[in-house]
């Protein structure tokens, strides 16, 4: 361990004698120095001129390509809340049409019954009139026939009654005479 702290020493000590150059003293030589930076200036050189320019081209293209996926976004979502909006409207408007039908199909509905109704009583009041009618034609043909067959009673009545003291003449008198009385 002692040769090392004297080998130090000793280098310590060479250094402060020649004093001639601090990069010397560093270990760096000027020539390998120049040397390394004029290959590293060719390096950046040719980078710039072949590689950056391809890199560039390629980060724009993505750019491009990011930015124009960003708009058709927008668009689409325009698109979309259009396409909403659109199908809000279309389900409003069928909404109020199928309220609109309804409504006719009530209105239909109620003039069919009022006037299957109005048909019905029609029909009820003709059916009505017929049989009063039908009745009174009826009641006159049974008057009719009451008439002719009171009127015969009557002859035989009358007949057998004056059967002996009257004649065809007195017999229709007193026939008349007596329905004349029934009548009132």
């Amino acid at each position: 361990m002692e040769s090392i702290f004297t080998q130090f020493a000793a280098t310590a000590s060479g250094e402060h004698a020649e004093k001639t150059d601090i990069l010397t003293s560093l270990g760096i030589d000027w020539t390998l120095l120049v040397l390394q930076l004029v290959a590293f200036l060719i390096l950046v050189w040719a980078l710039g001129k072949f590689v950056y320019p391809v890199f560039l081209r390629i980060i724009d293209e993505r750019q491009a390509k990011i930015d124009d996926s960003v708009k058709a976004a927008q668009e689409a979502e325009k698109n979309a809340e259009k396409a909403e909006m659109a199908v809000e409207d279309a389900l409003k408007k069928a909404r109020k049409e199928a309220a609109d039908i309804v409504t006719m199909a009530k209105t239909e509905a109620t003039q069919m019954v009022e006037k299957a109704e109005n048909s019905a009583k029609t029909k009820a009041e003709r059916i009505v009139e017929e049989a009063h009618e039908d009745i009174q034609k009826e009641i006159t043909a049974a008057k009719k026939s009451l008439e002719k067959d009171t009127l015969r009673l009557v002859r035989q009545a009358a007949s057998l009654a004056t059967a002996g003291v009257a004649d065809a003449k007195f017999d229709e008198a007193l026939i008349k005479k007596s329905i004349d009385g029934a009548k009132k």
